[in-house]
């Protein structure tokens, strides 16, 4: 184990909470168990005694998120943490993180930024922001966009599980899926999540360079693409470089992804999600 597995260790012990990390576990634990399940049940599955989760159940019970069926005593869980998950909308706690970092983004690299989602088969944009002055392009929110072609559609194509990337592609139009289906349209897609990000040609506008970085979920994958269409700025010098806008769309992605309390996948191939 490297010295720096060692830090990342001790800091996570350093501040550990035992009787959260306990109601956590309870919670989890009956996330998938629907029937409910039994005090003692619930401290043989955790590798607990009935005596150090007591006072855990109770208190979850009292506060409504666990209640016990009767007679058989069984805990199970309530809709409250479905009505909390759901004050705020996945896509509204999306947009409304993502606008101040588009706009910090768009101010350092004087380029538009646009946020595409997965609908369907397709691509849609979501939020746009322009660069600042009065020269140029942006890509209009609504905007429909294919998948395989398009560097925001390969970002989110790539960071999901084989599974879920089938499920896409079957919905998308015949060129999409045309291309899915190419041999070496996989191997590309390995290579982008490699690099972490994807950088191609526009194939709408000449003179357009499109440079894509993923959004992360709680899973490792991609929730949406943010990307840059990046035109060579003559007027701004180097604080418009390619480089640098790679650099920083990268690095906003990714401050977007921790505040949604996203994560970047492992390295390697994509694995089918367990359910």
């Amino acid at each position: 184990m490297s010295t720096q597995d060692d830090d990342d260790n001790n800091e996570r012990g350093r501040y550990r909470a035992p009787a959260l990390e306990k109601g956590l576990d309870i919670l989890e634990l009956l996330a998938d168990r629907p029937e409910g399940l039994s005090q003692s049940e619930i401290a043989r599955n955790l590798g607990r005694t009935v005596g150090e989760i007591f006072r855990m159940l109770n208190c979850l019970v009292e506060r409504g998120y666990l209640s016990i069926q009767r007679p058989s005593d069984r805990y199970i869980l309530t809709l409250k943490l479905f009505e909390l998950a759901h004050r705020h909308t996945p896509i509204d706690r999306l947009l409304g993180n993502a606008g101040p970092l588009m706009r910090e983004l768009v101010t350092q690299i004087h380029q538009s930024c646009h946020l595409t989602l997965i609908e369907g088969g397709h691509g849609v944009v979501v939020a746009q922001t322009d660069s600042p002055g009065h020269i140029g392009f942006a890509v209009r929110v609504g905007s429909v966009i294919g998948l395989t072609g398009t560097a925001s559609g390969r970002v989110l194509l790539s960071f999901q599980t084989p599974e879920d990337r089938a499920r896409i592609v079957a919905k998308a139009s015949a060129p999409d899926q045309e291309a899915a289906a190419r041999t070496g349209f996989a191997r590309e897609l390995e290579a982008l999540r490699a690099r972490g990000y994807e950088e191609m040609d526009s194939t709408r506008i000449r003179g357009v360079r499109d440079v894509s970085a993923p959004v992360f979920d709680h899973r490792g994958s991609a929730v949406a693409a943010m990307t840059v269409p990046f035109i060579e700025r003559l007027d701004i010098a180097d604080d418009s470089s390619l480089a640098l806008t790679r650099e920083m769309l990268t690095r906003t992605a990714a401050r977007l992804s921790a505040s949604l309390g996203g994560r970047a996948p492992t390295a390697g191939p994509a694995t089918a999600r367990v359910r």
